[in-house]
């Protein structure tokens, strides 16, 4: 699997796109109902990747101690599933629940939610403030699968701290790293890659 990086349709200050997805259970949630006060995580994501396989145990870490200072996380997954049929729905509770994640993960079927906020790879991570602005749209650390380290979230970790404290967003931040999102037949976006 090659290696890509987001480019972003979704730029830091402005509102993040609401939407409404079900989980594997079929419990529909909107951005608003899974929000935390000061925040909230979106995680776009699959069961398969190995990218979002190498973090996820470090982001289930990070989703609790960020949960504890008022930003939840939810993890989305716009994978095609015909094609893909690891990334299928009732596999996901189980992935979820193998790493640790006390987050909703939900289903973005039509793809629709990956495209309005310009989501490229998985993972593909948006930080957004307490008024659901996009405040970081960057990598969760410089780790990588296959290199003998484990992830820690810090560039993430550092984004919200500067975000609680009310700093300005980092200048420069490294975009997310991972598979390319597997688009449906005719939903490849100009931007993802080829």
């Amino acid at each position: 699997m090659s290696e890509v990086q987001s480019t972003f349709r979704l730029r830091s200050g402005e509102p993040a796109p609401d939407f409404l997805l079900p989980d594997a259970g079929g419990n529909v949630l909107s951005r608003g109902e899974v929000a935390g006060p000061a925040g909230l995580l979106v995680v776009f994501a699959c069961n398969h990747c190995p990218y979002v396989i190498h973090l996820a145990d470090a982001l289930g870490d990070l989703a609790r101690d960020i949960a504890a200072r008022g930003v939840h996380t939810v993890a989305i997954n716009s994978n095609d599933t015909q094609n893909y049929p690891q990334d299928a729905a009732e596999r996901m509770p189980a992935f979820a629940a193998k790493h640790r994640w006390e987050f909703p993960y939900l289903m973005d079927e039509s793809q629709e939610v990956a495209m309005i906020y310009g989501a490229a790879c998985t993972p593909d991570f948006f930080l957004l403030d307490s008024a659901g602005r996009l405040y970081y749209p960057g990598q969760f650390d410089d780790t990588r699968p296959h290199r003998g380290q484990p992830a820690h979230g810090g560039d993430l970790r550092d984004a919200v701290r500067r975000m609680l404290a009310g700093e300005e967003a980092p200048a420069r931040f490294y975009p997310s790293s991972g598979c390319n999102i597997k688009w449906k037949p005719g939903k490849q976006p100009p931007w993802a890659a080829i």
